[in-house]
């Protein structure tokens, strides 16, 4: 293998396969070599920008070839610079057959699979799809503005229109830095801790009109707190509650702290594939429900817990898988280590009128514990862990519990397929899989898994 390649080094290169991060990729002298905005079957003059041990990064100076048929002209001026959206240079069917090969690709080489997803569920809307969206707030230029934070930086890129977020959010960012410019109210600096507003948190139900306003700031607005509310009301008349949400800590955590009421309902209520759903701000929720109630039906059909006594679901959060498999399951038990997941959780189950369904706050080992002290063994067993999947001991965990099915739900392949290899030495085979596209123009894709017992 050769390493000759240097920076500014202008090569020429097919792209002939994409990265896991949608960058194109060409393939020189035994070295894979990373292009941003480059798809397959296209020709490039490249510039090397970037040499490392394991990687080689270069930019696309000039399309040599044809474009290929799936480019098409990205409708979004901050694509590239804000690093939210990886795929708008590429049209959708591009996108998901970019998104199933990322599945495939990983089960097949991290997770020694030899069969790969049974299908992609594309998503009906790609754009304004979001039912959450966060804004940094920030001083650029000696002016008070809203957008999100350049690509591995915190350097604050103004953004006033977001093809993936929802307008009103857009309109309640705005509400707030104007009313901060007119009151003379900063904004807040993560390097001195001086000032006040950090960040314009909005969520948009689905099912309902419900829609919450949260304004993240290091301090309250003491006497200006009345005209903030009918600053805010005016300019966002589709509001149903705004709330204040102080957060102290140092560092770039979102949300942090106590929570105040400032005006109208500080809860969401949306649905979920029939369910009813509170949802306080700092409560998850999925982003994007028509897609979530896709994978929690193909969830279920995984579980086929028609009948079945227990159905334990592990990393539960507030509780809507939980809620879903309880109206299969005789029983259904649900562990969050997150004790507010937890209580949010339970009273969910209790606004839905379900009383087969009882959670604990526990990690996936003491679950276990706990289930084998009550001689508790479940049939099925839901897993939807975070980004960096199950640790060995949770798989152990769920493997000594022994269920003839266990179905896991993953937001990143390449955990998914480590933990699939994993399940494997436990006895457990992959019978299927589906992926969901959750997150359109975005590389991030869904799946979900069906293992069952050997």
């Amino acid at each position: 293998m050769t390493n000759h390649f240097t920076k500014n080094q202008i090569l020429t290169g097919l792209v002939d396969g994409m990265s896991s991060e949608a960058l194109g990729v060409v393939h020189l002298d035994g070295r894979a070599i990373f292009v941003p905005r480059a798809l397959p079957g296209e020709e490039w003059e490249l510039r090397i920008v970037k040499v490392t041990n394991t990687a080689v990064f270069a930019r696309g100076e000039r399309l040599l070839s044809a474009p290929s048929p799936a480019r098409i002209e990205p409708a979004c001026p901050f694509f590239g610079k804000c690093g939210g959206c990886d795929c708008l240079h590429m049209d959708y069917a591009e996108e998901l057959r970019f998104k199933r090969e990322r599945v495939d690709a990983a089960l097949r080489h991290i997770g020694k699979q030899k069969q790969g997803v049974r299908e992609i569920l594309g998503s009906k809307q790609t754009e304004y799809y979001r039912n959450k969206a966060i804004f940094a707030v920030g001083d650029r230029g000696g002016a008070l503005r809203f957008g999100f934070y350049r690509e591995r930086s915190h350097e604050l890129l103004p953004v006033e229109r977001c093809l993936i977020q929802s307008p009103l959010s857009c309109r309640c960012a705005a509400a707030v830095t104007e009313f901060m410019a007119r009151e003379g109210i900063p904004a807040y600096d993560e390097t001195s801790g001086k000032g006040v507003v950090r960040h314009v948190f909005c969520r948009e139900a689905r099912k309902t009109r419900d829609a919450v306003c949260c304004i993240v700031a290091a301090r309250g607005f003491g006497a200006r707190t009345d005209a903030l509310v009918s600053h805010l009301r005016e300019r966002c008349p589709e509001l149903t509650g705004i709330v204040l949400n102080i957060n102290k800590t140092r560092g770039n955590t979102v949300l942090a702290g106590e929570f105040y009421p400032l005006w109208g309902e500080p809860t969401m209520r949306d649905e979920l594939l029939g369910l009813s759903f509170r949802i306080a701000p700092q409560a998850f929720f999925q982003v994007n429900p028509p897609q979530a109630e896709r994978l929690y039906t193909r969830a279920m059909e995984y579980a086929a817990a028609d009948g079945a006594e227990l159905a334990l679901d592990l990393y539960c959060g507030a509780g809507t898988i939980s809620l879903c498999l309880a109206r299969h399951a005789k029983r259904v038990i649900g562990a969050e280590i997150v004790p507010q997941a937890v209580e949010n959780a339970a009273e969910n189950a209790a606004y839905n009128h379900i009383e087969n369904a009882e959670f604990i706050c526990a990690d996936a080992g003491e679950a276990a514990a706990q289930l084998a002290r009550r001689e508790l063994r479940p049939e099925v067993v839901l897993v939807d862990p975070p980004r960096k999947g199950m640790d060995e001991a949770a798989v152990r965990a769920v493997g000594s519990m022994q269920p003839a099915r266990i179905v896991y739900v993953s937001c990143d392949p390449a955990t998914l397929a480590r933990d699939i290899l994993r399940f494997n030495g436990l006895g457990y085979v992959m019978q299927e899989a589906t992926a969901v596209d959750m997150f359109p123009r975005t590389r991030h894709v869904e799946t979900v898994v069906l293992l069952s017992r050997k």
